[in-house]
């Protein structure tokens, strides 16, 4: 059975690899098209084309696939929202899960456009007619093709969110940094923990005790959560 649903997820991965190209090259150089497969976090893209988020085959995964990993077969596609790169770009993507036949989710095909252009353009239009609406803060998303720089760039964001450093943070924003680390799918990434812990400057041990007791309040807040793979 295990080997069967290996043979029909990579037959579905190689199905969808010239779609790739081809949704690409229909909406042109401000499109980018991702192919995960998530059995290999570390390394999960299969095939790219395009160039917006600077992809490349056997790129890591990003957060948003940490996220997908974390709910896994509960994950449901993601269509339409913006997020930024780090470098500023605006874009609007798509995540659309893959599911073998028994529905578990083992990869992802992700379409990325550069608004950037169109969002300037608004803005000036805005402008003109006279609307000083501010715009929406929109949340910046890291792309990497290294999984340790997607991993320490969420740990970087959600230390800046806090008060202080490590050391000046009480348990309670301890207990909620590493909750907010679990609920992005950071811990879903193998040697996460040994990661995250490191960036932190604490034990590996410690880090473990902190990710049980986050996950066991919020557990008992609001009912079991989704395990990741430490």
């Amino acid at each position: 059975m295990r080997e069967t649903l290996t043979a029909e997820r990579d037959a579905i991965l190689a199905a969808l690899t010239p779609v790739v190209d081809g949704i690409a090259a229909t909406f042109g150089p401000l499109c980018e098209v991702v192919l995960h497969d998530y059995r290999n976090p570390e390394k999960s893209v299969v095939a790219v084309a395009g160039s917006v988020t600077g992809r490349t085959v056997g790129g890591a995964m990003s957060e948003i696939g940490m996220r997908v990993l974390a709910h896994g077969d509960e994950a449901a596609d993601e269509l339409n929202y913006i997020t930024r790169t780090r470098n500023g770009t605006l874009v609007k993507s798509s995540t659309m899960v893959l599911r073998d036949s028994t529905g578990a989710v083992f990869g992802a095909l992700c379409v990325n456009v550069d608004v950037s252009a169109v969002s300037r353009a608004h803005d000036l239009l805005g402008a003109l007619a006279g609307l000083g609406a501010a715009p929406a803060e929109v949340p910046t998303t890291t792309f990497g093709n290294d999984i340790d720089s997607v991993v320490d760039a969420l740990v970087d964001a959600h230390q800046s969110k806090q008060r202080g450093s490590w050391a000046e943070l009480d348990r309670a924003e301890r207990l909620e940094l590493f909750g907010g680390l679990d609920t992005r799918g950071v811990f879903a990434v193998r040697g996460a923990v040994e990661q995250v812990a490191a960036r932190l400057g604490i034990s590996r041990a410690s880090a473990y005790n902190y990710l049980s007791q986050a996950r066991a309040a919020h557990g008992a807040t609001s009912g079991p959560s989704a395990g990741g793979q430490a």
